[in-house]
């Protein structure tokens, strides 16, 4: 298969060839496939193998944001007449999904790079809410990448009920464009499908049990992933286990992942003010620069919000989602600044001790 139907544009063929440089001779490009418990897959112009990380690249990783992730290219070199493959280099992210890692552990956790568009997937039944919409668009936003609005299960809820959550959304300032479908009917499937082009690569993001596989099941035109019957609730139950890059018949590439329980923020300031562009641009004709839209005088915020242009709502979700990220922010860089210091610390130990 051509890199170029992998997904290999001329921003990323340029960077390829740069670091293909860098890599030394007898490497080769191939894009990252699958991560599982440390273990990858890479599909390259021979085909898709296990590869591995090399030592040297395992001890230069400062970070596990270093390590590749799906989506992900990297410079290879292949093993065992091409069945096996070693992962040396990782080329530079043209755009990248990440959030904060789950726990109390502050570092990035990487799930996906170089996609064009993420599919925000939300059932228009339990799952519907305006909060961790909000959440996954500062996410996609702070990414670079593309949001579409996929309202699933609209066989659920009447066409009134329906237009009332698009209406919600659209009051958030939401100016992506929104897909209803139902996985039972059919309905707006082929609208996705239209919007997938070949060379592109997208994603799914959302809950647990919105869908998400019955609709890349249909997209595939079978049953290649493992579905499970919905719930009592009507909701469905939790299926893909690992991130997956698969290759779809009209030749886009989409990125399948489990369901993403927490949203943490971390270094998402850009991220939040993309998808919050409402307040963002009121905020710049407050009186004040560092306005925190309080109680103080000429801030425009408030004002759009007496006028019942902008939710009350909305902007508390926003401070929330700013103070989340500061914080987070904060605790990074104080954890980085230790990690240094004790490598400082180590390297002196070493030297005395050598010495």
């Amino acid at each position: 298969m051509e890199l170029n139907a992998l997904g290999l544009d001329r921003w990323l063929a340029n960077a390829a060839g740069e670091a293909a440089e860098s890599c030394g001779p007898g490497l080769s490009i191939a894009r990252v496939t699958a991560v599982d418990r440390g273990r990858y897959l890479i599909r390259g112009e021979g085909g898709e193998v296990p590869a591995e990380l090399t030592g040297k690249f395992l001890h230069l990783a400062e970070s596990a944001a270093e390590l590749p992730c799906v989506g992900d290219w990297v410079c290879v070199h292949w093993r065992d007449a091409g069945t096996q493959a070693s992962i040396h280099h990782l080329l530079p992210r043209r755009s990248f999904l990440r959030r904060k890692a789950a726990g109390r552990d502050v570092e990035f956790q990487m799930i996906a790079a170089n996609i064009d568009v993420a599919f925000i997937v939300q059932g228009c039944h339990f799952d519907f809410n305006v909060r961790r919409l909000e959440r996954y668009l500062v996410m996609a936003r702070d990414g670079h990448i593309e949001p579409v609005l996929l309202l699933t299960k609209t066989d659920l809820v009447t066409p009134e009920a329906l237009d009332q959550l698009i209406g919600q959304i659209r009051a958030l300032g939401v100016d992506a464009r929104i897909v209803c479908i139902s996985n039972v009917t059919g309905s707006g499937v082929d609208q996705v499908r239209e919007l997938i082009v070949p060379g592109r690569t997208y994603c799914l993001l959302g809950s647990s049990g919105v869908g998400k596989t019955t609709l890349i099941n249909r997209l595939l035109g079978g049953d290649s992933l493992e579905t499970r019957e919905v719930s009592h609730t009507g909701e469905g139950r939790h299926t893909t286990t690992r991130r997956q890059l698969i290759v779809l018949e009209q030749g886009g590439l989409l990125i399948d992942m489990p369901g993403m329980r927490e949203l943490g923020m971390l270094g998402a300031h850009e991220g939040i003010e993309a998808a919050f562009a409402d307040i963002a641009s009121l905020a710049r004709s407050c009186r004040y620069p560092d306005c925190r839209h309080g109680s103080e005088p000429g801030c425009e915020v408030r004002a759009a919000i007496e006028r019942r242009e902008l939710s009350e709502e909305h902007l508390q979700n926003y401070l929330k989602l700013q103070k989340e990220s500061d914080f987070n922010d904060l605790s990074h860089l104080d954890r980085r600044r230790k990690d240094r210091a004790f490598g400082r610390f180590v390297h002196s130990y070493k030297k005395q001790r050598d010495g």
